[in-house]
C-alpha cells in the first residue's frame, strides 16, 4: 500500500501541498477554527510576520550523547524553516523547503557534514517546529480540516485541544486516510491566554510511513517581540524523551531573511 500511496500523492502534492488549490472543509462558526484565529491574532499582535530567526542556546539529548551548544533557527511564512546547531561533536542541520509547491524537499546533517534527503512522508507535518505563529498560519489556509477535541489539562495547565489534518480530495479513500493521518497536526492552547503551550505530530523511518513515531514541540516563557509574542523557551521531545532543549537568547521578526538561506544543497 505505501508504494501506490506515493505514486499518487507526489502526483497530487505538486498542485496542493500548501492547500492553496484545494476546497475548505471548515466553517467560520467552527469554534475549532476560531480558537486557531485567535491564537494566532494573540501571536501576531499588531504585526503581519514574513521570517523570524531565533538564536540561543541548546541542549542535545541522542541517545547517549547529551551535549550543549549554540542555535540558530530560521523561518520563513512562505514555508520555508531551517535549524542549525553548533554542538561540541560538530554542526547538525535540518532544512525544509516548501516554497515552492511543486518542489517541496528537506535535508539534514550530522556532524560528518553528509547531507542525507528527508522522505516525502516526514515533508508533511510541520516545517517551522520552533514558531508556532507559522504552524498556526499554515494551517489556516483552505484545505485544512480542524477538530475541537475539547479541554483537558496539559502538564497542569488547563488548554483546549484542536487537531488539524489536511484534506485531499483527489486521492482515494484509503490512502486520503493515510494523507490525513500523516498531516495532523495537534495544537494545545492556554485556555486564558490561547498561546501554543505545545504541538504535537508524528515523525516515520524513513523507508515506513505507516510507524509513528511521536515529537512534541513546548513552548514556554513568551516575550514580545516587535509586538509579537515570541516563545523564549522551547523544547522538542522524541518518542516521549527530551531531545533538544532550546533557550532563545534573541529574537528577530521581519528581519529581511534570503530564500536563498533555506536552499537544499
Amino acid at each position: 500500500m505505501r508504494h501506490s500511496f506515493f505514486a499518487v500523492v507526489i502526483g497530487v502534492f505538486v498542485c496542493c501541498f500548501l492547500s492553496i488549490s484545494l476546497s475548505g472543509q471548515k466553517t467560520a462558526s467552527s469554534p475549532a477554527l476560531l480558537y486557531l484565529q485567535q491564537s494566532l491574532a494573540q501571536l501576531e499582535g499588531n504585526t503581519s510576520i514574513s521570517d523570524v530567526t531565533l538564536t540561543g542556546s541548546v541542549r542535545r539529548i541522542a541517545g547517549s550523547d547529551d551535549e550543549s551548544g549554540s542555535a540558530t533557527l530560521k523561518a520563513l511564512s512562505s514555508g520555508a524553516a531551517r535549524s542549525d546547531l553548533s554542538l561540541s561533536s560538530g554542526t547538525v542541520n535540518e532544512i525544509y523547503n516548501f516554497s515552492s509547491p511543486s518542489d517541496p524537499a528537506g535535508a539534514w546533517s550530522g556532524t560528518d557534514g553528509v547531507s542525507h534527503p528527508i522522505p516525502f512522508h516526514n515533508l508533511l507535518s510541520e516545517p517551522a517546529w520552533f514558531f508556532p505563529t507559522f504552524a498556526i498560519s499554515r494551517r489556516l489556509a483552505a484545505g485544512y480540516i480542524v477538530a475541537d477535541l475539547g479541554s483537558e489539562t496539559y502538564e497542569g495547565q488547563q488548554v483546549e485541544h484542536i487537531s488539524v489534518t489536511q484534506n485531499s480530495p483527489s486521492l482515494s479513500a484509503s490512502n486520503a486516510v493515510l494523507f490525513q493521518h500523516l498531516t495532523q497536526v495537534d495544537f494545545f492552547l492556554d485556555s486564558t491566554t490561547l498561546l501554543p503551550a505545545a504541538v504535537s505530530f508524528n515523525i516515520h523511518p524513513d523507508n515506513n510511513s505507516v510507524i509513528d513515531i511521536p515529537v512534541e514541540v513546548r513552548f514556554s516563557d513568551y516575550r514580545s517581540v516587535s509586538g509579537a509574542q515570541v516563545p523564549f523557551h522551547v523544547q522538542k521531545f522524541l518518542n516521549n524523551s527530551l531531545f533538544l532543549d532550546v533557550q532563545v537568547q534573541n529574537a528577530a521578526i521581519n528581519s529581511g531573511l534570503s530564500a536563498s538561506a533555506f536552499a537544499i544543497q
